[in-house]
């Protein structure tokens, strides 16, 4: 391109503040980010901007941090419409005596539909533009994303038993291979498969899983050592720790995505470190429901990629990524004993980057560079509870909530703009919700 030539391109971002993620610890000023078509085509200074690109569009956000968009590693999209329902409970008693009857009574086709719904709508409003979701019926949550417009990596439940989805591993499995083979491809929805926990899925099952994973190239998600009460319980059952249960199967490995991983030892992270397993950080779950803290700090030093997640809203209550990254600092500082433990910077790429990485899609998601998917988010940072601005990774992981979100693109097209929904029916939505919380609210009263 010569000094004289001038591109056109679709739409030009101008911030006040750019944190592209790569490389960490940069914060630029006075920014452009081009897209055309799906794509970020540059990112250069406006002045630049000026005198190569030429755009259909141009969005001035003159008291706006311009970013990636955030990658909610795990959750149960639809459980949202659970929020609040059993509050206040450990974990085996909040799923024993709560969810899973809960689950049982109410979880359909309509209620996975509306759930997922409601949950996106939150994680739009809030930045996140990708998110991993393990529930029942992801045939239907892979269709509302697709249909939204929003990335998600769509697990499909594995368990020994029968639930509303499955009537035992080989048809979880069955549907489970339909479900990859249906979305392969995709750019927005990355199949994957969901054995939900050691302690509900059997060796038979989970070499299976491996076996569809090696065939497929799908990526395995499961929640391991989530409580002390789990890793008890299988030393005294199994003679091991779960997650050695895990490596002699074969389970671990660069396509794995182990979640929680709150009990955590030496050789816990020798396994980690050598196969190559993700681990997806959920604090604020793991906070409510008293499950333990994971060692973020002694696992970086590792070389493990770690990401975060929200967890389902019936444990968190909220599915606000920022905060998540917040709680992450902050816990991360108080496990190791130090303050410098994880830095805004490094919670800020965790919820980025590093959930591209766990998805294998890095060279596409994740950070503002140019070629890769034009997902984008920005944050006023004018109102009075974040000023004055003095670091603006600082504010969006310490002082900051999702709710100053005003824009989001995913694959270049809007999702939000000045903090409204473009593409999902709020009012309407709303209106199913509340029939739902009825019926909720009803058998609860029984």
């Amino acid at each position: 391109m010569t000094a004289d030539t001038i591109t056109a391109a679709d739409i030009r971002i101008n911030a006040r503040w750019l944190i592209p993620i790569e490389p960490c610890g940069v914060v630029l000023e006075h920014q452009a980010v081009i897209i055309q078509g799906c794509r970020i085509a540059a990112v250069l200074p406006t002045a630049q901007a000026d005198r190569k690109f030429h755009t259909r569009e141009t969005i001035n956000l003159p008291n706006h941090v311009v970013m990636p968009g955030l990658i909610n590693m795990h959750g149960h999209a639809a459980m949202s419409l659970f929020r609040g329902m059993a509050d206040d409970l450990p974990l085996m008693t909040w799923l024993n005596d709560h969810i899973w009857p809960a689950e049982g009574r109410f979880v359909s086709e309509q209620f996975i539909a509306d759930g997922t719904q409601l949950a996106m709508a939150e994680m739009l409003r809030t930045g996140t533009t990708t998110f991993s979701d393990m529930y029942f019926f992801p045939e239907i949550v892979a269709q509302m994303a697709h249909d939204t417009g929003m990335r998600a990596q769509i697990c499909f439940p594995l368990l020994d038993f029968p639930t509303v989805w499955g009537a035992g591993p080989d048809d979880y499995l069955s549907k489970g291979e339909a479900l990859i083979n249906a979305w392969k491809g995709d750019t927005y929805i990355m199949p994957a498969i969901g054995p939900h926990a050691p302690y509900t899925v059997s060796d038979e099952p989970l070499s299976r899983a491996v076996a569809l994973s090696e065939k497929t190239g799908a990526r395995i998600q499961l929640h391991l050592h989530e409580t002390e009460f789990e890793v008890t319980e299988a030393e005294e059952k199994h003679g091991q720790r779960p997650i050695k249960r895990l490596a002699k199967l074969g389970v671990l490995g660069v396509k794995t995505q182990c979640v929680h991983m709150t009990q955590v030892s030496d050789s816990d992270i020798a396994l980690l470190a050598d196969s190559g397993t993700h681990v997806i950080h959920c604090p604020e779950s793991n906070l409510k429901l008293a499950s333990g803290l994971c060692p973020v700090h002694n696992l970086m030093e590792r070389g493990i990629n770690l990401a975060i997640g929200t967890d389902g809203a019936a444990s968190n209550n909220d599915l606000d990524l920022f905060g998540e990254a917040r709680t992450a600092a902050m816990i991360a500082k108080v496990v190791a004993n130090d303050a410098a433990a994880l830095s805004a910077h490094q919670a800020l790429q965790m919820a980025t980057l590093n959930g591209a990485k766990a998805l294998g899609r890095e060279h596409e998601l994740g950070s503002l560079v140019a070629g890769k998917l034009a997902d984008i988010i920005a944050i006023d940072l004018s109102d009075p509870f974040i000023q004055p601005v003095y670091d603006p990774a600082s504010h969006l992981v310490y002082s900051n909530h999702g709710r100053a979100v005003t824009h989001s693109w995913i694959n270049g097209v809007p999702q939000v703009q000045d903090g409204k929904l473009t593409r999902i029916d709020v009012p309407d939505l709303m209106l199913r919700v509340e029939e739902w919380a009825e019926k909720i609210r009803e058998q609860q009263a029984v």
